[in-house]
């Protein structure tokens, strides 16, 4: 007979994917993989056994628990499940499923609620930082009803407002892992940065490409796609990182001059297709980019001045807004916090079927 596993199916910012209670899966990580692939239906093109979506935006998983931590009411973590290999990857954060994280803990009875707002401080478990997320409350409940709109997502919705504290190095430990702002990869011009998410930045120039083709334009691209994967994997290994064939991090952008108002332009790769708007913890990354001098990011959205500044990144959806908190010390910008504003919404509630299989 197959195992009942309570989940709620949620939208969070551009992404989607079940929440699970930690309690509600193994605590064995390989076990609790097995049980995630289960459920999701992967290794499958169309995922066609599970719930996933068939895309990489669509098959993710939350996970949370109350927190240990001081200074934490909750713990999440991420797993991006892929969909056509048995691989349950938790060394990426996700920005945009994070957006559900504090609506979900409130709702499950993890968090209490206040009103008109409420604070969840958030663990990320796969990053080891800190994220407040404010969260609609009116009369002590969850709204999810409301009047922002984030492009990539039809209609609006409450705001959910995430601020990331101190997510340098979120995954290899370093802002530059590499040691420089700028790296040549395969006769290209690289920046290797992390922050909330590393990332790989490249112009788009560099690659033939202009950097405002559509996400199926960039995907048609074959010869592009291993072009990118091949500076990728290499420059991972300048970030400390190893091999990462067959991982999900770090990612890769293709960045130009803005062409609207927005900063800078971004294609974001997630790796092995082109986003189809952009990760929030990705635009992050862009965006502290933009502000470190020498990095190929600076170069194409010029320099910007003050301890508080606005960047819009632009992609293929419209643009995803980042505020920054800076500090300077001899001239170095230090981002010591980046908010975005999301949006999440509550699909469905009840429980995912898993073959007993997949608990032995």
């Amino acid at each position: 007979m197959p195992r009942r596993v309570p989940c709620v199916l949620m939208r969070g910012g551009t992404s989607r994917g079940p929440y699970f209670l930690r309690s509600d899966l193994p605590e064995d990580p390989a076990r609790r993989d097995a049980v995630l692939l289960a459920a999701m239906g992967s290794p499958h093109a169309l995922q066609i056994d599970g719930i996933g979506g068939a895309n990489s935006l669509t098959s993710k998983v939350a996970i949370v628990s109350v927190s240990s931590q001081p200074g934490a009411d909750v713990d999440y973590l991420f797993a991006q499940v892929l969909v056509n290999d048995a691989v349950v990857d938790t060394r990426p954060n996700c920005g945009n499923m994070l957006a559900g994280v504090g609506p979900y803990a409130i709702e499950q009875g993890l968090v209490p609620a206040s009103s008109p707002e409420t604070l969840v401080r958030i663990f990320n478990v796969n990053t080891k930082k800190f994220i407040e997320a404010i969260v609609q409350t009116p009369g002590g409940r969850v709204t999810y009803e409301g009047d922002a709109r984030i492009d990539g997502v039809p209609g609006t919705a409450a705001p959910v407002k995430l601020s990331f504290l101190d997510a340098k190095g979120a995954v290899t430990g370093r802002l530059l892992p590499s040691g420089n702002a700028t790296d040549p990869v395969h006769g290209i011009d690289v920046s290797c940065v992390d922050m909330a998410m590393p990332l790989v930045l490249a112009r788009a120039a560099d690659f033939g490409k202009t950097g405002y083709e559509t996400p199926a334009e960039l995907d048609a691209d074959r010869d592009l796609l291993r072009q990118i994967e091949h500076i990728r994997r290499e420059a991972a290994l300048k970030m400390g990182m190893g091999d990462v064939a067959g991982r999900v991090v770090p990612k890769f952008a293709l960045l130009a001059p803005p062409r609207q108002d927005g900063s800078i332009s971004s294609r974001y790769f997630v790796p092995d297709n082109c986003h189809r708007a952009h990760a929030a913890t990705g635009a992050i990354c862009v965006a502290t980019a933009c502000v470190i001098p020498g990095t190929v990011a600076h170069a194409l959205a010029g320099p910007t001045r003050g301890s508080a500044r606005t960047l819009g990144i632009e992609h293929p959806a419209g643009l995803i807004t980042i505020d920054l908190e800076i500090s300077e010390t001899g001239g170095v910008p230090d981002v010591t916090r980046a908010a975005v504003i999301r949006t999440t919404r509550r699909i469905f509630e009840g429980n995912v079927l898993v073959p007993e299989s997949a608990y032995t």
